[in-house]
């Protein structure tokens, strides 16, 4: 009884591509197969299947050529006559009725279906006199790919799979199983390389933090020249961006996308947007307290005035890149990670940005109030004035 197989549609991309590569091709088929049953083992795919597939029968056709001597047969008609019999190759178009039909000297489908019926193929033998091919051939079976696949000019196997969301897993952790029983089974000689989302992830996904890095750090040094300040930046940072980077990162972790250089994208693009609402409420801030604000109070006001410029921008970012989620078609998977990214982190990150920021604020924010006093120009506001605009 066969096993059952799992239909998976053609149109379906793969997150997961990985290669085999070697100059031999004889085993290379043994240690894709063993590759599969580790990923299915480990519960982190739902679906692997190896591209290399020996399942195609071939018949060849073996002459004894001390019988071909003995017989007198030519292996040159010998030839032509087997191509004329199963080579389904036209020789003429003839005309009935205004249409062309193309003419195929060939043996009928129901007398080559298997190789004993080839045996009971005639050829050409002297004094043109039909011979009997199983007189002095016989025929071997074998089994080969149905297609022989290279990768930089080798040949090569491909591991495909789709990793199990309902389980946690992202397409990193699937590839780590595969790497590591490659580890464990390849003998030298082979190599291992990626194609497709896997393919930027493992090349281009190890300069993501790095990026990250250094697009906070150009992000703090214009900040600080903007604010004359080192303190102002790091609230900015601290009360945004890990907030936005949490909410953004979270949709992952649900399913609906993947970490792949898409997604990455989306966070680089979301750092610079959740920045934008933290600048507006410390600059805000910095001023009532300049204009003799505690800096509580300042940062109360400044957090409910700035609260509809916030609203405005983040409503119209996330509308803008909705369609992106519902993006159907070629190329949807790269519009749906950017898309996820850049939504869910700029709601959540939103949202937290109005409690968290204000709290790091108190914290770590110089007390302008208390320099105005050292200056002797401090003219403080009164109570009834501080609190009228929070409370509004």
């Amino acid at each position: 009884m066969s096993k059952p197989r799992l239909l998976v549609p053609m149109s379906l991309q793969f997150s997961v591509r990985y290669l085999l590569r070697t100059g031999l091709l004889s085993q290379i088929n043994e240690f894709a197969q063993q590759l599969v049953g580790a990923a299915f083992k480990s519960g982190k795919f739902v679906f692997a299947d190896s591209d290399l597939k020996y399942d195609l029968p071939e018949a060849n056709i073996n002459f004894d050529r001390d019988k071909v001597a003995s017989m007198g047969l030519n292996l040159q008609q010998v030839g032509g006559d087997l191509a004329t019999l199963l080579g389904g190759g036209y020789t003429n178009y003839f005309s009935i009725q205004g249409r062309s039909y193309k003419v195929i000297p060939q043996v009928k489908r129901i007398n080559r279906l298997t190789t004993d019926d080839l045996k009971n193929l005639y050829v050409t033998g002297p004094n043109r006199q039909p011979i009997q091919l199983a007189t002095f051939a016989n025929i071997e079976t074998t089994v080969q790919p149905r297609s022989l696949n290279r990768f930089q000019q080798l040949n090569s196997a491909t591991i495909e799979g789709l990793p199990n969301k309902f389980a946690g897993a992202t397409t990193d952790d699937a590839l780590k199983v595969l790497e590591q029983e490659a580890a464990k089974i390849l003998p030298k000689g082979y190599t291992i390389d990626y194609s497709g989302e896997s393919r930027q992830l493992r090349k281009e996904g190890d300069s993501f933090l790095t990026t990250l890095a250094l697009a906070a750090i150009l992000i703090y040094l214009v900040l600080a020249a903007q604010f004359e300040s080192f303190r102002d930046p790091l609230i900015i940072l601290l009360g945004s961006v890990p907030l936005g980077l949490t909410g953004a990162l979270a949709v992952t972790f649900l399913g609906r996308t993947t970490i792949n250089a898409y997604s990455y994208v989306g966070l680089v693009t979301l750092v610079g947007l959740v920045c934008k609402n933290g600048i507006l409420i410390v600059e805000f801030a910095n001023k009532l307290q300049e204009r003799g604000q505690e800096k509580f109070h300042a940062i109360v006001e400044a957090a409910a005035t700035r609260l509809r410029p916030i609203l405005m921008t983040s409503v119209a970012t996330v509308a803008g890149h909705t369609p992106l989620i519902l993006a159907q078609g070629p190329g949807a998977g790269a519009r749906n990670s950017i898309g996820w990214v850049l939504v869910t982190g700029m709601i959540i990150g939103t949202c937290l940005t109005l409690f968290v920021l204000p709290a790091v604020y108190l914290l770590v924010a110089r007390d302008h109030s208390k320099d105005r006093q050292r200056r002797g120009d401090f003219h403080p506001i009164p109570e009834e004035r501080k609190l009228q605009p929070a409370l509004a």
